[in-house]
């Protein structure tokens, strides 16, 4: 029997994250949702989910901050995380870190984003 895997959707934009929930919902994941960095983080480091969809760019903390606090966890120094973002110059401030991702936006269609989520978790 299949485990249902958790995923953290940290996106500011309201459609956007719901339609990433819908269809995450659709392929029989489990979601959390949060509107900005500080409550990503307090969601990640109290559920430990098997994902984070993180963006860049939100207010109250953005997500480089969110990262760095989320890596600062036992737990979240191995968190597998996919930046999603519309700024492809951003890249360069990631640190080399083979549990990050970082798709662009604008490049990725939302059912390809599942994919890259099932290919990290392995399913």
């Amino acid at each position: 029997m299949k485990t249902q895997k958790t995923i953290l959707v940290i996106e500011d934009e309201k459609s956007l994250r719901g339609a990433i929930v819908d269809i995450l919902h659709l392929k029989e994941f489990s979601s959390l949702e949060a509107r900005n960095g500080r409550e990503g983080v307090e969601l990640a480091l109290a559920n430990h989910p098997d994902l984070i969809l993180l963006d860049l760019i939100m207010p109250e903390m953005d997500g480089m901050t969110a990262l760095g606090k989320i890596r600062e966890d036992v737990w979240g120094k191995e968190a597998p995380v996919i930046i999603l973002t519309n700024s492809s110059a951003a890249r360069e401030h990631l640190a080399d870190d083979a549990v990050t991702r970082y798709l662009v936006k604008s490049d990725w269609k939302i059912h390809d984003i599942v994919k890259k989520i099932e290919e990290i978790l392995n399913i």
